[in-house]
């Protein structure tokens, strides 16, 4: 045995075994001395050769231990078939000595070679030794196992296992590569030793707390038969807590006719660290391969390791999910040949980034598109992956669809669905977490003009995605369809509808799309323009408490003379608390006829104007504004510029005003709105309730062509409270031109207690110089107090005379009667028009 090192020096080498002689025992090696403090172990001695008659030949000594900070001895070889000595432990701070190699094979076919000694243990803060390599292997030996890398100390990294050795011509069974050692408290675990000949990596160590997994070894090779596989890569190490897991061993490399070997799986991150990726698939010669490994997980805050890229027609691996707090890794690409599914992405951990997914694989000449993975889903916090975009199809292949954006986490948004490509849709978007934002639909392939993807729905307090635009078409086929925005979720905004397409030779295009509907409180989306001839989209309704969107505006039409399109209306405004403005009416092209019919406003929002007519003669009508939700009621559309009604105004809410009507086309009415009802009175006190806003003034008759009558007044709002006064009603309209009589008064609104409503006065009537007698329009009736005592509702006064004979006559009341309109002189004449009568 080995002397032993004082303090601070170096222990002594053991001493060799003696010489064996035919037919006798080998002696045994010394054991390498400990080493002092400080100093390091000495080496064990090497195995002596086995004579003649076949013996056992000698094992190699082990090394002797490190003392405090010194290295432990190396073990000695192992001759002819004897395994290597264990390497010796290294000492406190020291290093485990490295363990001995293998002995050789005998070179019979009954005996195999012995494996290498494990690598010692390195002392607190050293590091392990490497394993010893297996020893080589004659024909019809059996190849001998790796030892073992050492463990690391506490702060010291594993040892690395030793590399598979070859199989030879024998049709030998190789030996796999080892595992490498676990690394200490802060180590790196060691490297796994690649595979040979047909047999797998060895199997990485993990790393100590705070350490790096080591990588995984590689798959050995094909050994170059056809019934051979190519074994798997080993996997990656674990990572320790706070260190970074080992990405995995690739698969061996395949001749023809074998079977790919798996890749290893990336390792698992430590607590803070990231996960390893997965390898990637290998090719095949001739026959399919291996499938792309999945990617480690990510530990506590660090991200998921991506999937390996799929390789002919396989698959990629999914990425790996993300730990908390981190991202999940992306999903790996789907193969080349047939368009293999990529890989899903990972899934984000609490407060971490959903993976993207995967592209699709490439299409060969008459093979399918692999379809896209979906992008993986946000952890709390964190946002959805994107989608894969389709591919594009070859010579009669089917393209694949975008994919699937990923779902958001809490507060986090949704990923993007992907393009579609060559006619196939966009992918759906993924929705958005409760206070996130959803994502965007996918654009609609380019082909035949597929539908688009949908915009996703918005989480709670967040925004809905806008929907994707409809593909592009080409002549002859339909134009797709718009995707409908996503809905906004509480609080949140719904999404914009997308605008239609423009259709090419002979076809139809595309409508624009919904918006998405307002959360509670949030503001509806616009509905998408319309394209030549077809209909703008909605526009969304507002959620609780919010506004409504934009209709939108409708589609010119088409040019072409013999078309059937003749109207173009323009969607209807969404309803909110403040509605949207209606659309306009399209433009028509020419050789049609009418304009486009202008949209509803939404509940207080305007109506939209007709649209203006080209060489035609009909009319396009404006339509009437919403009404008012407890404010003014919205304003009447404008006429179309030849002939058209113009819309009446909106219905005020409570206390409100009607909306004026705009002005009408030449013979045509155009009514003013009904007043809202009067505001409460006080009951304790008596005192007088508000007055309901009496209808809007009719509207002026146009002065392009004869006997435009001015129309209506609105009637006044009853009374609110105990002694209030009911509100007028409102004014008729002015006659415009030639003799036409104004607009008759609104009636008077029911008075309350005590109260009345008058009534309104009539229209002015018009007049040309020389024409016949135009007489003003009556005023409108009063309306008595609801109860016994209460004041009369006074009729409202006629209307003046245009110029000859008679203003309107006064209004009827249950109490007073409305005065007379006052009669213009003409001449010797001049007189009013009568009294209301008295009930």
């Amino acid at each position: 045995m080995g002397a032993r090192g004082g303090q601070g020096g170096t222990g002594g080498d053991a001493g060799a075994a003696g010489t064996l002689v035919d037919g006798g025992a080998v002696g045994n090696n010394g054991i390498g001395g400990t080493g002092g403090r400080g100093g390091t172990g000495g080496g064990g001695a090497a195995g002596i050769n086995g004579g003649d008659d076949p013996t056992s030949p000698q094992v190699g000594a082990q090394g002797g231990q490190g003392g405090a900070g010194g290295a432990g001895g190396d073990a000695g070889k192992g001759i002819l078939g004897s395994g290597g000595g264990t390497a010796g432990t290294g000492g406190n701070g020291g290093t485990g000595g490295d363990g001995g190699n293998g002995g050789n094979n005998t070179g019979t076919t009954t005996t195999g070679n012995n494996g290498g000694g494990m690598g010692g243990t390195g002392g607190q803060g050293g590091t392990g030794g490497d394993a010893g390599a297996a020893g080589t292997q004659v024909d019809g030996g059996t190849a001998g196992n790796h030892g073992t890398g050492g463990t690391g100390g506490t702060g010291g990294d594993g040892g690395h296992g030793a590399t598979g050795t070859n199989g030879n011509d024998d049709n030998v069974t190789p030996s796999p590569g080892n595992q490498g050692g676990q690394g200490g408290a802060g180590g790196q675990g060691g490297t796994a030793g690649a595979g040979f000949g047909n047999v797998g990596g060895g199997q990485a160590g993990d790393g100590g707390n705070g350490g790096t997994g080591g990588t995984g070894g590689n798959g050995g090779n094909n050994y170059g038969y056809t019934s051979t596989a190519t074994t798997g890569g080993g996997m990656g190490g674990h990572g320790g807590t706070g260190g970074t897991g080992g990405d995995a061993g690739a698969a061996g490399t395949q001749v023809a006719g074998g079977a790919a070997g798996n890749s290893g799986t990336g390792g698992t991150g430590g607590h803070g660290g990231n996960g390893g990726d997965g390898a990637t698939g290998t090719n095949s010669p001739s026959n399919p391969t291996t499938a792309a490994s999945q990617g480690g997980q990510g530990g506590a805050g660090g991200t998921g390791g991506a999937g390996g890229q799929g390789i002919n027609s396989i698959g990629g691996g999914d990425g790996g999910t993300g730990g908390n707090g981190g991202k999940g890794g992306g999903g790996g690409g789907g193969g080349a040949n047939t368009g293999t599914t990529g890989g899903t992405g990972g899934q984000g951990g609490q407060g971490g980034t959903g993976g993207d997914a995967g592209a699709g694989g490439a299409g060969t000449h008459g093979g399918a598109k692999g379809s896209i993975g979906t992008g993986g889903t946000g952890g709390n916090g964190g946002n959805g992956g994107q989608g894969g975009t389709g591919t594009t199809g070859t010579n009669s292949a089917t393209p694949s669809q975008g994919g699937q954006g990923g779902k958001g986490g809490d507060g986090g948004q949704g990923g993007t669905a992907g393009k579609g490509i060559d006619g196939l849709g966009g992918g759906q978007a993924g929705n958005g977490g409760n206070g996130g934002t959803g994502g965007t639909g996918g654009q609609g392939g380019t082909n035949t003009g597929t539908t688009s993807g949908s915009g996703a729905t918005g989480g709670q307090g967040g925004t809905g995605g806008t929907a994707g635009a409809a593909g592009v078409q080409q002549d002859g086929s339909a134009a797709g369809t718009n995707g409908t925005g996503g809905t906004g979720g509480l609080g949140g905004n719904g999404g914009k509808g997308a605008a239609g397409i423009t259709g090419t030779t002979g076809t139809t295009p595309t409508a624009g799309g919904n918006a998405g509907h307002g959360g509670k409180g949030g503001t509806g989306g616009d509905g998408g323009a319309g394209i030549n001839g077809v209909g703008g989209g909605t526009g969304g309704g507002g959620g609780k408490g919010g506004d409504g969107g934009d209709g939108g505006q409708g589609g010119q039409n088409t040019t072409v003379a013999t078309s059937d399109i003749t109207l173009i209306t323009s969607a209807n405004g969404g309803t909110g608390g403040d509605g949207g403005a209606g659309g306009n009416g399209g433009i028509p092209g020419a050789g049609n006829t009418q304009g486009g019919n202008g949209g509803n406003g939404g509940t207080g929002g305007l109506g939209g104007s007709g649209g203006a007519n080209s060489a035609g003669t009909g009319p396009a009508l404006a339509s009437g504004g919403g009404a008012g939700g407890g404010g003014a009621g919205g304003d009447g559309g404008n006429g179309g510029s030849t002939t058209a009604t113009g819309g009446t105004g909106g219905t005020g809410g409570g206390g409100g005003t009607g909306g004026p009507a705009f002005a009408a086309a030449t013979n045509a009415f155009a009514g003013g709105g009904v007043g809202g009802g009067g505001g409460g009175g006080g009951t304790a006190t008596g005192a007088t309730g508000g007055n309901g806003v009496g209808g809007g003034g009719g509207g002026a008759g146009a002065s392009a062509g004869s006997g435009a009558f001015g129309g209506g007044g609105g009637g006044g709002g009853a009374a609110g409270g105990a002694s209030a006064m009911a509100g007028a009603g409102g004014s008729g309209g002015n006659a415009s031109y030639q003799l036409a009589m104004g607009g008759t008064g609104g009636g008077g609104g029911a008075g309350a207690a005590g109260g009345n409503g008058g009534g309104g006065g009539g229209g002015a009537a018009s007049y040309v110089q020389g024409s016949p007698p135009a007489v003003g329009a009556p005023g409108g009736n009063g309306h008595s107090g609801a109860e016994s005592g209460s004041n009369s509702g006074t009729g409202g006064p006629g209307g003046l005379d245009s110029f000859n004979l008679y203003g309107g006559n006064g209004g009827n009341s249950p109490g007073e009667g409305g005065g007379g309109g006052q009669g213009y002189q003409y001449g010797p004449t001049e007189a009013a028009g009568l009294p209301g009568r008295s009930s």
